[in-house]
C-alpha cells in the first residue's frame, strides 16, 4: 500500500529541494529520517516534516508496520513565484524572485528497494541492496561467515563491535548502513580486497569514498592500535 504526503508552497526553490529528494529515494523510513536529521540544508527540514506526516498517516490511519516502510518516491514540483523588487541606483529597480515548491513523498510497504546487478571484472555479480542488505548478506554467507563478494560479514551483531565512526567521513547514518551489510569490526575492513571495496562501494552507494578516504589503511592502523593495548 502507498501512503502519500504533500507539502505545498514550501519556501524553497525546486532546484535546491531536488538535491535532498534524490538522497532519500529508496531508503527505509528510519534511514531516510536519520539522513535528513544530519543534513544541514533547508530542504532536509521540509522533507523531514513531509516524511513524518506520511509515517503518521501510515501508522494511525492505515495501520501499517513502520519497520516495513520505505521511501518509494520523493518528487519536487515548482510552485508559484513571488515577485518582489529592490531599489537600485538612478531610480531603477532590481527584480527579486522568491520561489516556492510542492514536495510529495510516497511511502510504501510493497516491493522494497530495487536490486541492481552489475558485472564484475572477474565475471561475478553483486546486487545493490537497500532495506534487506543484512538479510541478503546472511543468506549468501557460508558457514564460516565469508562472502565471495563482500569478504567476512556477520549475519547478526558480534559480541564485540568497533567504533566505525573513527574512520574518516563515517557518521551515524553510514555506520547503520555498514552494520546492515554485516560490517561491525575494523578487522573486516582491514582485510578488504579491491573486489570487496568495489562491491561495498556499489552496495552502499559510497561513490568512491572508501578509496578516497583510505578506509582500509585506517582500519589496519586502528586494528594494530587496538591489538597493542
Amino acid at each position: 500500500m502507498d501512503v502519500i504526503s504533500t507539502y505545498k508552497y514550501a519556501r524553497i526553490s525546486a532546484r535546491k529541494a531536488r538535491d535532498v529528494a534524490r538522497e532519500i529515494q529508496g531508503l527505509p523510513v528510519s534511514a531516510a529520517l536519520d539522513l535528513l536529521n544530519f543534513t544541514p540544508r533547508k530542504g532536509a527540514l521540509f522533507f523531514s516534516k513531509t516524511v513524518k506526516t506520511a509515517l503518521a498517516d501510515a501508522e494511525n490511519n492505515f495501520e501499517l508496520s513502520v519497520d516495513g516502510l520505505f521511501v518509494k518516491s520523493a518528487v519536487v514540483g515548482e510552485g508559484p513565484t513571488f515577485k518582489r523588487f529592490k531599489a537600485r541606483a538612478r531610480g531603477s529597480a532590481g527584480p527579486i524572485r522568491k520561489r516556492t515548491s510542492h514536495l510529495t513523498v510516497i511511502l510504501s510497504n510493497e516491493g522494497g528497494p530495487e536490486e541492481k546487478s552489475t558485472a564484475k571484472s572477474g565475471g561475478t555479480k553483486s546486487a545493490k541492496q537497500g532495506k534487506g542488505a543484512k538479510k541478503a548478506s546472511a543468506e549468501k554467507a557460508s558457514s564460516t561467515g565469508v562472502d565471495e563478494g563482500l569478504g567476512m560479514v556477520y549475519s547478526s551483531p558480534p559480541a564485540e563491535v568497533d567504533d566505525l565512526k573513527l574512520l574518516s567521513g563515517v557518521g551515524p547514518v553510514l555506520v547503520e548502513k555498514l552494520n546492515s551489510a554485516g560490517v561491525y569490526r575494523f578487522e573486516q575492513i582491514a582485510n578488504w580486497t579491491e573486489a570487496n571495496v568495489r562491491a561495498f562501494d556499489e552496495l552502499l552507494s559510497l561513490k568512491g569514498r572508501i578509496g578516497k578516504d583510505g578506509w582500509v589503511a585506517q582500519a589496519k592502523g586502528l586494528l594494530e592500535e587496538k591489538n597493542s593495548k
